[in-house]
């Protein structure tokens, strides 16, 4: 009996664990989260990469990010678009595919700032701040994502509102994975931020703004 109590004891303390760090982003960001239409405005907006297909074309995912953050450059709330993702394989560019739509949406080249080492929301939010200068920014992803990824760049410095990019109704399977998938993120992402803090690939600064002059 004893035996099953600590059992129980350390089986319940590991799903606090688990899943504490998601509680904590989600209550602290749900004012921060915003649609395209109340979001307000900000010098720049950041778009996560979220996979692509075997062709190199943006999933589902992705092209609702791209299109949404398309829309905030049209309506004029932000003046330019940074889009991180990943670039560390040969056949595998996130931020030139992001690009590619973006200007099939048109999106004027100028607007468009690449960062090829967007492995991940960390890397991306340090990036942002650390290579490409920017203090607040746009956040633009799927509601299941902007608790850790607005979480994450505050924790780093960087003042951050999001903007829900959910266009459609995506594949269940899909939805289920991405959902599932934030909550070990999460907790990675609060070990990293506060313990680890690991450097992601840094190079030169390239400060997308240079005046520094707050939004409207």
């Amino acid at each position: 009996m004893l035996l099953n109590k600590v059992l129980l004891v350390i089986f319940i303390t590991g799903l606090g664990i688990l899943f504490l760090p998601s509680l904590i982003s989600y209550l602290v960001t749900l004012p921060k989260i915003h649609t395209i239409e109340n979001s307000g405005s900000s010098r720049a907006a950041i778009v996560f990469g979220a996979g692509l297909y075997r062709d190199g074309s943006p999933t589902p995912v992705l092209r609702d990010r791209v299109s949404a953050a398309a829309e905030l450059y049209f309506s004029g709330q932000v003046e330019k678009l940074l889009m991180s993702g990943d670039n560390s394989y040969m056949n595998y560019n996130e931020p030139g595919a992001m690009k590619a739509y973006a200007l099939e949406l048109g999106v004027p080249e100028e607007a468009i700032v690449l960062d090829y080492a967007g492995r991940r929301t960390y890397d991306t939010c340090f990036r942002a701040k650390e290579i490409f200068g920017l203090d607040e920014a746009i956040l633009v992803t799927q509601r299941f994502h902007l608790p850790r990824a607005i979480v994450t760049c505050n924790l780093l410095g960087l003042n951050a509102q999001g903007v829900v990019a959910d266009k459609r109704e995506y594949h269940p399977r899909t939805q289920t994975f991405w959902q599932v998938r934030e909550i070990p993120a999460t907790l990675v992402a609060f070990w990293d931020i506060l313990f680890r803090k690991p450097l992601p690939v840094l190079g030169d600064p390239e400060p997308i703004f240079t005046d520094h002059h707050p939004a409207s």
